[in-house]
């Protein structure tokens, strides 16, 4: 597997958006999710122009491509990563922590206290690894009850 590969975190850019939404559809289907459910959730996974313009959108990427993609909402003193996405090639490198960790760092700047997670419930151990705390459940679009967690900055 090896170590991290080089890579930089930025701001999403304009004309990015389908790229962000096939690397988050990329990154729900390494889970083992079938056809018709990544269809189901397909529309809660688009990134749209207006996303990367009106949302806190930071880009992991290596050798100028798109690999790992974060996004904060909401207004402090909470708010919520709704997104944390990388390229399935990558996990287990340590860069979805560079992103989280990166994330809550951005996040700690904007003067947010605490982010809420919509936590997909394979990622639940990565999230507790890494600070947050399990604080009930949420019902998704997609139909499913998923856990709800929070991490404290």
């Amino acid at each position: 597997m090896g170590g991290a590969p080089d890579f930089r975190i930025r701001p999403a850019q304009t004309g990015e958006a389908q790229s962000l939404s096939a690397l988050a559809m990329r990154s729900k289907a390494h889970w083992g999710y079938d056809a018709q459910f990544m269809d189901k959730v397909r529309r809660l996974l688009t990134f749209t122009e207006a996303d990367l313009v009106g949302s806190v959108v930071y880009v992991l990427s290596i050798d100028d491509q798109a690999l790992g993609v974060y996004r904060i909402t909401g207004t402090p003193p909470e708010g919520e990563l709704e997104d944390l996405w990388l390229d399935p090639s990558l996990i287990g490198r340590g860069l979805g922590r560079s992103l989280f960790e990166h994330a809550l760092g951005r996040a700690r700047e904007l003067r947010f206290d605490s982010l809420v997670i919509e936590g997909e419930p394979n990622a639940v151990g990565f999230y507790g690894t890494m600070g947050a705390q399990q604080i009930g459940a949420r019902r998704s679009p997609s139909g499913r009850t998923l856990p709800l967690l929070r991490v404290m900055l």
